[in-house]
């Protein structure tokens, strides 16, 4: 009993690990689920220069009220983090963690990987 027990927890570990990071198809097919949000912590310089991905929510990262911010957010939805490369949303999704949010996963090579592949990027006007 205490070996299934065992193996058990080490494929829900190992499944909550493979859900956290994303690769670029990953993350587009996680956006269409229901109630995910997607966040971008990319500076406005670098969302007005690159674009950034439909519909996603704007957090600074480097904002000093950043973390406040993200704190403040329903740990019950579903986050989806990114940036440029994937520092700032790894960091982002150890703070959640952390801080008992349920379901967050990160785009682990960043926007860049996103544009690599071609997918869609909106870009401000």
């Amino acid at each position: 009993m205490k070996t299934l027990l065992f193996i058990t927890t080490l494929f829900f570990a190992n499944l909550t690990f493979a859900q956290t990071n994303l690769n670029a198809e990953g993350f587009k097919q996680k956006i269409t689920e229901k109630n995910t949000i997607v966040i971008d912590l990319r500076t406005p310089e670098e969302i007005v220069k690159k674009g950034k991905i439909k519909s996603a929510f704007e957090i600074n990262w480097f904002d000093k009220n950043s973390e406040a911010v993200i704190l403040k957010l329903d740990k019950n939805k579903n986050y989806l983090l990114y940036c440029a490369g994937g520092g700032r949303s790894g960091e982002c999704l150890e703070l959640m963690q952390k801080n008992n949010f349920k379901n967050v996963a990160h785009l682990q090579n960043g926007f860049d990987e996103w544009v690599k592949k071609g997918f869609e990027v909106d870009k401000k006007k």
